[in-house]
């Protein structure tokens, strides 16, 4: 749950979370969709499947119990070497090393080296020193949580607090006034921008639906039907493309949703309500129909809340 997630919000996720599923076994044997729900307001869905896959390969192969061998930790689903070195030192006092963004630019400023830590090469160098010091510790998992949290809230990448750091005698980077240059500002990434159109149908306490693809943004989660394009849809062309007339469908509000390497424009359309009795009695490939109730009750992602409450307007809400 720490992974790309901010503290504060994974403290009461964490406990939500371990009251519904307090054993490996029992997030072994639960429903997706149920892992999902529990998971929901943390984003990168991926993890909790990951999280679940790891349960259930150690239901399988390790007895229900977690690995305490780092390379058996790295077999499992979408554990890498942090995570690994993380569970391994900390849970189990193993001289395992840990390196994630804090604790390369500490290494970094206090041996006053930048490496790039998009080679090889440069990784291997922290690698090596991460694992140096974690050799050289007393505990080796209050080690690396203490690196860690030197790291997130004193070497900070900007303004770093140098002169309360208890490193501050041995940090070569201080010694040559390069802490702003250590490490080396990355380029800013471009932004994807992509656009969609939801579309909001409700028909007799009915609402459209539709699980999204395998792979990409949201995989395998419920929306309301989503159409992609290169640009924003006109209210004929998005028509169209679900095979009703240009009248039947309004456009009731838009958001930009940002994650981590792009801006989604969303583009929210609302069909009118004998159009989606239409839709829903026709059918139609790949959509759904909910309960508006159940829809409202249930734990939903940041863009289907947004996508509901657009504009205030939304028959699902009044």
């Amino acid at each position: 749950m720490l992974q790309q997630t901010q503290v504060a919000r994974v403290c009461d996720a964490w406990q939500r979370f371990m009251r519904r599923f307090p054993t490996v076994a029992s997030l072994a044997r639960a429903r997706e969709q149920d892992v999902l729900a529990a998971w929901a307001g943390l984003g990168y869905y991926r993890r909790a499947r990951h999280l679940q896959a790891a349960a259930k390969d150690m239901v399988r192969i390790h007895q229900g119990t977690v690995p305490r061998a780092r390379h058996e930790l790295e077999a499992l689903p979408g554990i890498g070497p942090y995570c690994a070195g993380a569970v391994a030192s900390i849970a189990f006092g193993a001289r395992e090393a840990i390196v994630d963004g804090n604790v390369a630019r500490v290494i970094m400023r206090v041996h006053g080296r930048a490496v790039d830590l998009s080679t090889s090469a440069g990784k291997r160098w922290v690698w090596q020193r991460a694992q140096e010091y974690v050799d050289a510790a007393t505990n080796p998992g209050k080690a690396n949580e203490g690196l860690m949290e030197l790291g997130a809230t004193v070497c900070t990448p900007r303004v770093p607090r140098c002169e309360m750091c208890p490193l501050k005698v041995s940090c070569e980077a201080r010694r040559m006034q390069a802490q702003h240059r250590i490490p080396r500002a990355k380029p800013t990434p471009t932004r994807a921008r992509v656009h969609r159109a939801a579309i909001i149908a409700v028909a007799d306490g009915w609402i459209a639906q539709r699980v999204l693809p395998q792979r990409g943004l949201w995989a395998r989660l419920p929306f309301p039907p989503l159409e992609e394009s290169a640009r924003p849809l006109s209210a004929k062309a998005l028509a169209g493309r679900i095979g009703v007339k240009a009248r039947a469908v309004e456009r009731c509000g838009s958001f930009v949703f940002q994650t981590s390497h792009r801006d989604v424009n969303f583009v929210v359309w609302r069909v009118d309500s004998p159009t989606a009795g239409m839709l829903r009695r026709e059918g139609r490939d790949g959509w759904f129909w909910r309960r508006v109730r159940a829809v409202k009750k249930a734990p939903s992602t940041g863009a289907v809340r947004q996508i509901l409450q657009c504009g205030g307007t939304l028959p699902l809400l009044s």
